[in-house]
């Protein structure tokens, strides 16, 4: 890729970046400092809901990205600093600790050595789930949501406005990025994977892709075929891939 498109390239992504962060950061000060409960918001309250779980999965989308360097090529800094805001914001994870483990992931993807993976129930999404938990969430990131919980209490929130507009939210997004971005592309089932990389995409059509996970589960063999491309170019991968066959 030449200097130019790839420039215009990281634009984009920046971009996109700046575009979900911000909205995500606009919902969820407006939710949780100024919702005022009454029979006309009720109604709206499954819709900001379901817009901020899925803009919970695109920050940890953007940070994925960012573990790759995608979002900011040649600029580990930049990554580190955007990755970490994502996930902070998002559940108060640590993006320290989640980098090693995802590259952990693409050096054995769907085997016993990949902490994405539960060897014990290759087919089974429940205990699937539970052993994913288990793996990502600790003590360090329950401490950090509480003292954030706590200061916005100090500053004014409600207990029901920051379970309703961040606690769900981040558990919707949560289920999300594991049944449509890890279960889905990496369980076993009665058809052989493709290569040593045990991943499959599917054939969801590209607005319903990133509806479910940013393209990150319809395309996810793509990704791992290339994961420095971010993710809104796997897509595109696919279709220059068929192109050339």
């Amino acid at each position: 890729m030449s200097r130019g498109p790839r420039t215009a390239t990281v634009r984009s992504g920046l971009m996109l970046a700046v575009a979900i962060i911000g909205a995500w950061i606009a919902i969820h000060v407006g939710a949780i400092f100024f919702w005022r409960w009454s029979p006309s918001t009720l109604l709206l309250v499954p819709i900001v809901v379901a817009v901020q779980a899925w803009l919970s999965t695109g920050l940890f989308i953007i940070a994925h990205d960012c573990m790759h360097g995608s979002l900011a090529p040649g600029r580990p800094r930049l990554n580190r600093i955007v990755g970490t805001l994502c996930l902070g914001i998002y559940a108060g994870l640590s993006y320290g600790a989640l980098l090693p483990k995802h590259h952990a992931h693409h050096a054995a993807p769907g085997t016993g050595d990949d902490p994405d993976f539960h060897a014990a129930a290759p087919r089974r999404a429940l205990p699937w789930f539970a052993s994913f938990v288990r793996n990502y969430y600790t003590h360090g990131q329950i401490a950090r949501i509480t003292v954030a919980a706590i200061v916005y209490l100090l500053l004014g929130a409600t207990l029901l406005n920051i379970v309703v507009f961040w606690a769900v939210p981040a558990l919707l997004a949560l289920s999300q990025l594991f049944f449509f971005g890890t279960y889905l592309p990496h369980r076993h089932d009665d058809q052989p994977f493709a290569d040593a990389h045990n991943a499959r995409s599917s054939t969801l059509p590209p607005l319903l892709s990133l509806v479910t996970c940013f393209h990150f589960g319809a395309y996810h063999h793509e990704h791992h075929l290339s994961p420095g491309t971010p993710w809104w170019r796997l897509p595109a991968v696919r279709r220059e891939s068929l192109a050339r066959q």
